[in-house]
């Protein structure tokens, strides 16, 4: 289980989207009370925690966290203001593992979620996806089309393992955008049209794999 404490809706509903497409339980908090109610029935195995909270900033609630003999060793990730580098500082010197400057893409934080998970609690890597000829490896950075290497920009990558991560289920243009580029992007509506047609043409054969869903916006079928 991963504890979320975010007071913004938008942003709390996102991440637990996120985490929930991944396979990860979490249960998102808008308040500490709520928080802190949750950790007297149970400890999660991973907290990401807000700076900016009411009734009680994250860095008071991750000293606390720390203090606590039953939570002191739970991993956390801060959620900082983007350029605060206070907030990140005193972070780390309050013993936060790791931070995430907002606006952040989701999966910038999901590969952060993954590899702190890995390094405290042993998580297996991610396995390799294979649909046909088409193989990617998320742990190697690599895609591989019939044998033959694909290179692929980041955010090529990072949309490919998005729709293998949803095989089968139809990810919408702003599903796809906030997940990738985040909640704060605010660039051309049709950058996953272009990103998309690009990523088509390199996987060669195996584009064919990415349909379109007229209207909505884009999935890797499920029974190829």
């Amino acid at each position: 289980m991963i504890y979320l404490v975010e007071d913004d809706n938008s942003i709390r509903e996102l991440v637990a989207y996120t985490l929930h497409s991944a396979g990860l339980l979490a249960e998102g908090f808008e308040k500490p009370s709520a928080f802190w109610d949750a950790m007297e029935n149970e400890i999660p195995s991973l907290i990401l925690l807000d700076v900016m909270l009411p009734e009680e900033d994250g860095i008071s609630i991750l000293k606390k966290i720390r203090a606590s003999a039953k939570t002191k060793k739970v991993p956390v990730i801060l959620l900082t203001a983007k350029g605060s580098e206070y907030d990140k500082v005193m972070g780390l010197d309050s013993g936060a593992d790791d931070y995430v400057a907002k606006p952040f893409g989701m999966m910038e934080l999901l590969a952060r979620v993954k590899a702190l998970l890995r390094r405290t609690e042993g998580e297996p890597e991610v396995a390799e996806h294979v649909l046909g000829e088409l193989c990617v490896s998320q742990s190697r950075h690599e895609v591989t089309v019939g044998g033959n290497e694909v290179i692929l920009t980041l955010k090529e990558f990072e949309l490919l393992n998005l729709l293998l991560e949803n095989r089968g289920r139809v990810m919408t243009r702003d599903q796809l955008l906030n997940s990738i580029w985040g909640y704060g992007f605010d660039g051309e509506n049709r950058t996953i049209d272009v990103h998309i047609r690009t990523l088509r043409q390199k996987l060669g054969s195996c584009g064919q794999y990415i349909e379109t869903v007229r209207g909505i916006g884009y999935k890797i079928g499920g029974n190829q």
